[in-house]
């Protein structure tokens, strides 16, 4: 099990990603615009490094659902690979098996 920080941490930067993605969206087209002047590039490009850094979709971390493990986890399920194989032997995962041969 993850440390609760850990995953809370996680947790405030999935709600501050959502609260900011479109106004940094906004940010990064006209960033990108290279008929602007250079003076208002450099004023816009001060304005995005002033939004807090963990509004970055980079910072967030995927983690497991149960268990809060960072490595190890599948996107389909959002389970880590260790509680899938728990799940998968236990018959809690429809359509999952383990494999035998």
């Amino acid at each position: 099990m993850a440390k609760q920080s850990a995953i809370q941490k996680n947790i405030n930067r999935k709600i501050l990603i959502d609260r900011l993605s479109e106004k940094r969206k906004k940010l990064k087209s006209l960033l990108s615009n290279k008929d602007l002047p250079f003076e208002e590039r450099v004023k816009i490009q001060m304005k995005l490094e002033s939004l807090p850094r963990n509004s970055s979709r980079i910072r967030y971390r995927n983690r497991c659902f149960l268990s809060g493990r960072p490595r190890g986890v599948y996107s389909k399920f959002n389970l880590s690979r260790i509680a899938i194989r728990d799940m998968a032997g236990k018959g809690q995962i429809p359509g999952l098996t383990k494999a035998s041969w």
